[in-house]
């Protein structure tokens, strides 16, 4: 056991100082893992094409890792879609402290359904949710469906493909910073 709990230890700090650094990954490799994500996504849900389709944009972290025992931090790089083309690149970061233990990697989508929420968004100097704006969470089970019809908010969340076991699944407090590429 105390193998396990150092382990989680090493991995949760290991997150938080990603979190100050940074790992750069080069936008060729980040595009493709997009791309990837975005299959996956398509493939997991169904509706998932017909409401990209219809978004103003759409933003893509293909591995989120998030890690914490007591203290927690997650992050992320991510590219911004617009038209189906990569306009820019992001990256995601929140830190943590309570009841947390755990690790996990996993996927994220964030669809700007209107051209408003992704001005303000593409106009902000580091953008956090649930204080510049905020992010309806679907959680979508694989085989299930989406439409416009069941998701009006102007900016949507989904987290998927999941790994590992993490308490408290949650954007609220996560920023989302320009990085170059």
């Amino acid at each position: 056991m105390f193998k396990f709990n150092r382990l989680l230890s090493v991995t949760a700090l290991a997150a938080i100082c990603s979190l100050a650094t940074g790992c750069v990954t080069p936008a060729s490799s980040l595009n493709q893992e997009a791309s990837d994500a975005v299959q996956e996504f398509r493939n997991q849900v169904n509706g998932a094409e017909v409401f990209l389709n219809q978004a103003a944009g759409y933003l893509v972290f293909p591995k989120v890792y998030k890690a914490g025992i007591g203290v927690g931090g997650e992050t992320g790089e991510g590219v911004l879609r617009v038209g189906g083309s990569a306009v820019d690149y992001y990256r995601l970061a929140a830190g943590s402290v309570g009841f947390q233990l755990g690790a996990q990697a996993k996927s994220i989508v964030i669809v700007f359904m209107t051209r408003d929420a992704l001005s303000r968004f593409r106009n902000s100097e580091g953008w956090r949710v649930g204080v510049d704006g905020s992010v309806a969470l679907i959680d979508i089970g694989a085989g299930k469906t989406i439409d416009s019809d069941n998701v009006r908010d102007p900016i949507v969340g989904f987290i998927y493909g999941s790994k590992g076991l993490m308490y408290n699944l949650t954007l609220e407090g996560t920023k989302f910073t320009k990085i170059e590429r």
